[in-house]
């Protein structure tokens, strides 16, 4: 049913034009950071997939490669995760038009965040703050701050 939800909404993106400053920066705030479900999204989401990607973390097909990874650079223990749903999925992100780690990977990737104030959420919605820690650890790949 989520799939089928997220397909449409990024079928009807394209008519859909946020008027007003407020409509316009609230847009420009979901795209940067925000919370897809339970998991990062927008560019800061599909940057950490594509770091994850390049450091050979994840497989291109959204794999895990190096669980010991995700317990260095995050306390991550992949094998704790819980198993009710997919450990790891792709999830394609509406505003940025590529993958971004969902599964329980991604809600643990998400409260990591959110634990070490790389990200804050808002009052007004789904988007997130990116901090200047979030900066230095999801934007330019220090994830061990």
């Amino acid at each position: 049913m989520a799939d089928a939800l997220e397909a449409l909404s990024r079928l009807a993106i394209g008519e859909a034009r946020p008027i007003g400053l407020r409509a316009v920066n609230g847009h420009a705030a979901l795209r940067e950071a925000r919370s897809c479900y339970d998991h990062l999204a927008g560019r800061v989401g599909v940057g950490l997939a594509d770091s994850l990607v390049e450091r050979g973390a994840l497989t291109e097909a959204f794999a895990i490669a190096d669980e010991t990874y995700f317990e260095r650079a995050f306390g991550i223990d992949v094998h704790a995760l819980p198993r009710r749903r997919a450990v790891v999925r792709a999830c394609v992100d509406w505003t940025e038009r590529r993958s971004h780690v969902a599964g329980a990977l991604g809600a643990a990737l998400l409260d990591v965040a959110l634990e070490r104030d790389w990200v804050r959420r808002r009052d007004d919605g789904r988007a997130l703050n990116l901090t200047a820690a979030g900066r230095a650890a999801l934007v330019n790949g220090e994830h061990t701050v």
